[in-house]
């Protein structure tokens, strides 16, 4: 693996409770006094609690299927770019929710094939693919590459899903056929395919070294909300 594969690649209800319910007796009022008010006795004027509300729970969801970069490698839960883009959806797409089904290591065959599963137990309106980094710095045959992410844009099709595919780009090391070839088949494939298309995830950072980890290859926590931004305005449109 070259120095800093990815980092180059621009040239890659409410918390839980115990409530006891105690049961407190009182001794009965004296016969013509006023009955004692109990624990269930509420004054008529006194005012009500609000019910907490209900979390929404999402009618559309959106699953992403991607590597390490989406699943948030080195990273507390939180920060990663899906779990970030998660808290936008909910915020200003109300009945959308995140499904991040992203693997550290995965290739586009590996995505092929989980990708069946992955639509039958989320049901997803959208999905995102995210993968072919670990192709490319493995070298494998771009025919290969291209035919996983066929595959995966059918079978979300099938689904009746809408599909975003997010590029990526190799370093130059890698020699300029290969480079060439992997960076222009997704650009094809969105094109033929007629599929929402980001060229490049990490275009915002591939250049700021203070924007990776120590290993070089994944994007810090500082990065990810650039990558969130980057990621949603080819996705918002899909939200509908």
């Amino acid at each position: 693996m070259v120095e800093s594969p990815l980092r180059r690649i621009a040239i890659a209800a409410g918390a839980c409770a115990l409530l006891a319910l105690g049961a407190c007796s009182r001794a009965p009022a004296p016969a013509g006094d006023a009955a004692a008010p109990t624990a269930a006795t509420v004054p008529p004027d006194a005012p009500s609690t609000p019910a907490p509300a209900a979390t929404p729970v999402a009618q559309h969801v959106v699953l992403v299927m991607g590597d390490s970069l989406s699943a948030g490698y080195g990273l507390a839960a939180s920060e990663g770019w899906v779990s970030l883009l998660a808290t936008k959806v909910a915020q200003e797409k109300p009945g959308w929710g995140v499904v991040n089904a992203s693997v550290s290591g995965e290739t586009t065959a590996g995505g092929a094939a989980r990708i069946a599963g992955e639509l039958a137990r989320n049901k997803p309106d959208v999905v995102a693919i995210e993968l072919g980094a670990n192709d490319g710095l493995r070298g494998l045959p771009l025919e290969q590459t291209r035919a996983n992410l066929e595959a995966m844009i059918a079978a979300a099709r099938g689904a009746k899903a809408k599909v975003l595919l997010i590029g990526m780009r190799l370093p130059p090391n890698y020699g300029p056929d290969y480079t060439g070839g992997f960076e222009a088949l997704f650009a094809d494939l969105a094109k033929r395919e007629q599929v929402a298309f980001l060229p490049f995830l990490l275009e915002p950072v591939a250049a700021d070294d203070s924007a990776f980890q120590a290993d070089r290859l994944h994007p810090n926590a500082g990065a990810q909300p650039k990558l969130r931004d980057h990621v949603w305005p080819a996705l918002e449109p899909l939200l509908n």
